[in-house]
């Protein structure tokens, strides 16, 4: 409950159209009563009451019990006839109360007392006395108020309740993704610091005999070296889950083999491949790939059987990914949505490939297109 927020512009507006409504009454004449004595005292009076008004969401409790207050007395000391303004100023500040303090809170108890209290003293205060008719649109009027205010409340905190899930949801998926990374980097890390150390073992023996200090040094570095792939596998082998990937390490070069599955699953898909294709990284050449995966596995899922054309464009300290599908086909409608769903490997469609090209500094962007497709672009620097 936010109570010490600025007015806005609604309440700026609310505010002015009270103070307006209440003088152009009282100045004209109310036309359900008769008009009051001290005319200059009632305009200040409304004067004052739209600046309460103004200030009713910051301290809704205090202004209506003091609003409510002051009003029966007026009721039980000089009995006349309620202006319209000062019921409306009355229902205006109940729905607030109750849309910003929890139901069956003390100030909301209270508050809906305070407002019958006001509703029975207008009414006994009435001249002449007020009829069935008056009471129901009073009571109703009130209940409308009250409903009102509580429903706002209830939207509020489904609504707050809704963004926190949403975050929680967008935080645990970029996790997992990053989870699924290391898992994935765990192993080219590994193969890579293994090779380095075969490869530092086989110098080591092709040494002479009289390079005893050479072949300390190598053997050192050899030690060195299967301590770091234990480590690795200890450390971040804890990353790894029962479903883990065991075959080829994927890259650009098993692109083929992707977009024969995509196909077989009923998505219509081109290759392009455009400038001179260099040898990649190996996490690089990974998160390429599982780019392009993620984004024809989204394509598949939100506009179905379609076409789609995947480039790859080699340029000089660069790769760009392009990924465009044509659309839902007719007689098909796009799934509605952000593209977040998973794909096939436990992914979380933008979430990760965000992740993927922000692991190497590079960029993504996907957004519809003009002709009715989706489009995904990234940049990874070489």
């Amino acid at each position: 409950m936010l109570h010490r927020r600025p007015p806005t512009l609604v309440d700026w507006l609310v505010a002015v159209a009270v103070g307006l409504f209440a003088i152009a009454e009282e100045i004209g004449g109310r036309s359900m009563g008769p008009s009051r004595e001290d005319l200059p005292v009632w305009i200040a009076a409304g004067a004052v009451t739209a600046a309460g008004v103004l200030f009713r969401r910051r301290v809704p409790f205090a202004i209506l019990c003091v609003y409510s207050a002051v009003n029966v007395l007026l009721f039980v000391l000089a009995p006349q006839m309620a202006a319209a303004w000062q019921f409306y100023t009355e229902l205006v500040l109940l729905f607030t109360l109750l849309s910003e303090v929890r139901p069956g809170s003390v100030k909301a108890v209270t508050g809906m007392v305070a407002g019958g209290a006001y509703v029975v003293s207008m009414l006994a205060a009435s001249s002449p006395p007020a009829g069935p008719g008056d009471v129901a649109v009073a009571v109703v009027m009130s209940a409308i108020a009250a409903g009102a205010g509580l429903a706002v409340r209830r939207h509020r905190v489904i609504a707050a309740q809704a963004a926190e899930r949403g975050e929680l949801l967008a935080r645990e998926a970029v996790s997992e993704e990053r989870a699924r990374i290391a898992r994935e980097l765990h192993d080219i890390v590994a193969h890579s610091v293994s090779v380095m150390t075969m490869q530092t073992g086989g110098v080591r023996l092709m040494l002479r005999e009289d390079q005893e200090r050479e072949r300390q040094v190598l053997a050192s570095v050899e030690e060195t070296g299967r301590g770091a792939v234990d480590e690795l596998r200890r450390m971040l082998g804890l990353l790894r889950g029962p479903q883990a990937d065991a075959g080829p390490q994927a890259g650009l070069d098993r692109l083929d083999d992707l977009l024969d599955q995509v196909r077989a699953a009923g998505l219509e898909v081109a290759l392009e491949v455009r400038g001179d294709p260099v040898p990649l990284p190996a996490g690089l050449d990974l998160s390429a790939y599982r780019i392009v995966q993620e984004a024809l596995t989204n394509a598949l899922k939100h506009a179905g059987p379609t076409r789609a054309v995947v480039t790859v464009d080699y340029r000089p300290g660069e790769l760009h990914l392009e990924v465009v599908d044509h659309g839902p086909r007719r007689g098909r409608t796009r799934a509605r949505g952000p593209r977040q769903q998973s794909g096939p490997e436990g992914g979380h469609g933008l979430i990760g490939m965000r992740e993927r090209a922000a692991l190497f500094h590079g960029t993504l962007t996907a957004g519809p297109l003009a002709s009715g497709g989706f489009g995904v672009r990234a940049v990874l620097p070489l």
